[in-house]
Order: structure tokens, then C-alpha cells, then sequence
């Protein structure tokens, strides 16, 4: 229960940081010229798989490493 509460609460943070980082890749996207389209082009495509790999694959992995037990002694990270 609290692995699912943590990721809850943590997503509206994932999701507003990104979105941030978004604009100004967006604005780079359309203001800039030539490299620097560039890289805004891979900065947002970055930002996005990061996103992804952040919620879906970091969750999906530590249901699968700890969902399966019914009771947790201790949980330790690191």
C-alpha cells in the first residue's frame, strides 16, 4: 500500500517537472535555428521516454520485485 501511495503522490511532481521542461523544449523548437532545433527535437523525445521510464517501468518493476509478498519485514534501498 505505501509503495502505491508513494508513486501516487509522486506522479503530480514527475508530471509538472516534465511538462516544464517540455515548454521550453517546445519554445527552443520553435524559436530556434538549425542545431539548436536539434536539439530540442532530441531534448523533448528525451524527456518523454525519460517520463515513461520514470512511472511505468520503475513501477511495473518494484510491483513485480515486491507486490508479490504479503507482508514486508523491512524494505530497504540502496
Amino acid at each position: 500500500m505505501a509503495i502505491s501511495t508513494g508513486y501516487e503522490k509522486a506522479w503530480a511532481t514527475i508530471l509538472d517537472s516534465n511538462i516544464t521542461t517540455l515548454i521550453a523544449g517546445i519554445a527552443l523548437l520553435v524559436f530556434g535555428s538549425g542545431p539548436v532545433r536539434g536539439f530540442a527535437v532530441v531534448h523533448v523525445l528525451g524527456i518523454l521516454t525519460s517520463m515513461f521510464s520514470a512511472v511505468f517501468f520503475s513501477r511495473g518493476l518494484i510491483n513485480l520485485w515486491y507486490g508479490s509478498r504479503k507482508r514486508l519485514g523491512r524494505l530497504t534501498i540502496g
